[in-house]
């Protein structure tokens, strides 16, 4: 029997529920008495709740990016190659597993998963192949990397060197937030202490040698897809990026300067108010955060800068074309809520790395919404709808909730090295979980409307050359065979004397000793062995 059109096995009909998924109340209808009297200020005002730009995007549009990366480092320069000639504006790079964790390519663990999930990068030559015939100095790259963020961002810095790139030209993004790295994903490498240490870093560094990039990305999207409500995801998000303002201050660092370069990272699901309210009441609270706590009066150290991811664990792989309008409509969101930087997931990332098919369809989605559709036409078109406004300060008020539990406790980080905010984290993922295979989540074509007996089926597959992970070990023999190991042997001997200090920054000895050859694995290792690793905590 075709089940087109059914609900899901258990007999849940589907309905619109009067409560939004961040557990807030949606009433029937809002009239002008649920508006603040005060209003809602102006685009480019304090505090910024349309928006930090007062001219949006007819200033300037956000950027175009499309997470890509896989295989080796020439198969991944092909596809950016590609990207960027169908009209992407930035890159977005995607490294394997190995390299996001510390490993070469020759460690027992690492093999198995060379290029799978990403590009292999495990030296500077491959950081080399990877930006051949592209102009740094012209494109704005985000990395997706954290445990080893302080390593590729000096790896990105050698290679501007080695093109002749000034490094004030450089543009971009490297996610370098390791907190929730401990509550959302796990590649976790040092203990929380050293890696804010290692974060400060990057940070301080980058403000002086590179002031146009931003060399953090406070993430709540892993933390969104493991399970938090949109409420959740900013509130974890705002409380990380205390805790990293902290940390700056701590290591004498001025506000009014670090804070112009922090940017943030979301995830976009398929709650349409939900997700602008939340990206609204974000940018407020941290206005005010950054104001009022800490003092900072240039207008841009109160920024709330942010990219989104438009996909991650909405998109399913049961009738894989319907993503490409959860996506759209994902997108229509983020522009309603001020993104400065848009990565729309192609439809097959449920199941596969995206083909040049899919990959080009992602492109266009957002072409299509930012020139035909006239949604960025005007500065926060939504902004003084009764509803909006409603919910967006009921959105404010569930954040500024869970922050303050957070500090009740004491804090980020003794929050995580006690793994409170991890069971937290998992009973909300368990929640949802258990609540879309009931099917009282509705996901179309996953637990309601489907087909029995349904396929996946897609025009185009993707298929990883079976040779990448041979091709990556003997690319990597090589450049041990070619480097000069002397050099390799002093610039890890000036990182590992310098990591014992507590108050040395450590990115002028990672930049050396990239350019020296040395590998991903062994400026890890050598940091491991003053530092030790991680141990999660286990909550019973």
């Amino acid at each position: 029997m075709n089940r087109d059109n059914k609900t899901a096995a258990d007999g849940i009909e589907p309905r619109l529920r009067p409560v939004s998924p961040s557990g807030i109340e949606v009433p029937t209808s809002v009239d002008a008495a649920a508006v603040q009297p005060d209003g809602i200020g102006q685009p480019g005002e304090f505090p910024f709740t349309r928006g930090i730009f007062p001219n949006g995007y007819q200033g300037r549009l956000w950027t175009i990016r499309q997470y890509s990366g896989f295989g080796t480092a020439e198969e991944s320069n092909e596809r950016y190659k590609f990207l960027l000639a169908k009209g992407q504006t930035g890159l977005s790079v995607a490294l394997d597993l190995p390299t996001q964790c510390g490993l070469d390519p020759t460690h027992p663990m690492a093999r198995p998963e060379i290029g799978k999930v990403g590009v292999s990068l495990s030296n500077l030559s491959e950081a080399e192949i990877l930006f051949r015939d592209l102009d740094l100095s012209r494109i704005s790259t985000s990395f997706t990397i954290n445990g080893t963020a302080a390593i590729i961002y000096a790896m990105y810095l050698a290679v501007a060197d080695k093109q002749g790139v000034p490094r004030s030209k450089l543009t971009g993004t490297i996610q370098n937030d390791i907190l929730k790295e401990y509550v959302a994903r796990g590649t976790w490498i040092f203990p929380v202490r050293p890696s804010m240490r290692l974060i400060a870093d990057t940070i301080l560094y980058s403000n002086d040698v590179s002031p146009r990039f931003n060399p953090i990305s406070i993430a709540g999207a892993h933390v969104r897809d493991a399970g938090a409500t949109a409420a959740e995801e900013m509130a974890y998000t705002l409380a990380n990026g205390l805790a990293y303002v902290d940390e700056l201050r701590a290591r004498g660092g001025d506000v009014e300067k670090f804070a112009k370069r922090l940017s943030f990272f979301f995830y976009v699901h398929m709650d349409f108010f939900d997700e602008i309210a939340k990206f609204r009441a974000g940018r407020r609270l941290w206005a005010k955060l950054m104001k009022e706590r800490y003092g900072a009066q240039d207008p841009k150290a109160q920024h709330f800068r942010f990219g989104v991811v438009c996909g991650g664990s909405s998109l399913v792989a049961p009738q894989p074309y319907n993503n490409v309008v959860r996506v759209a409509v994902e997108t229509m969101a983020a522009v309603f809520g001020g993104a400065q930087s848009i990565f729309t997931c192609a439809f097959d990332e449920a199941f596969q790395i995206p083909t040049e098919f899919s990959a080009e369809l992602a492109v266009r989605t957002q072409q299509m919404l930012a020139y035909e559709s006239g949604i960025g036409r005007t500065v926060d078109p939504l902004g003084g709808s009764y509803f909006l406004e409603q919910h967006t300060d009921r959105m404010e008020a569930q954040i500024t909730q869970v922050m303050g539990e957070i500090d009740a406790y004491g804090g980020v980080v003794r929050a995580i090295e006690d793994g409170w905010i991890q069971m937290r984290l998992a009973e909300r993922g368990l929640e949802r979980k258990l609540d879309t295979d009931a099917g009282r989540n509705v996901v179309v074509g996953l637990n309601h409307f489907r087909k029995d007996n349904e396929e996946i089926k897609v025009g185009d597959v993707f298929k990883l050359d079976p040779t990448v992970a041979q091709r990556a070990l003997e690319k990597y023999q090589r450049v041990l065979d070619t480097r000069d190991n002397a050099a390799v042997e002093r610039t890890l001997a000036r990182l590992s004397a310098a990591a014992v200090k507590d108050r040395e920054n450590l990115m002028p000895y990672l930049v050396d000793c990239c350019h020296a050859y040395a590998t991903v694995g062994e400026m890890v290792a050598c940091l491991k062995a003053q530092w030790g690793e991680f141990k999660e905590p286990v909550n019973l």
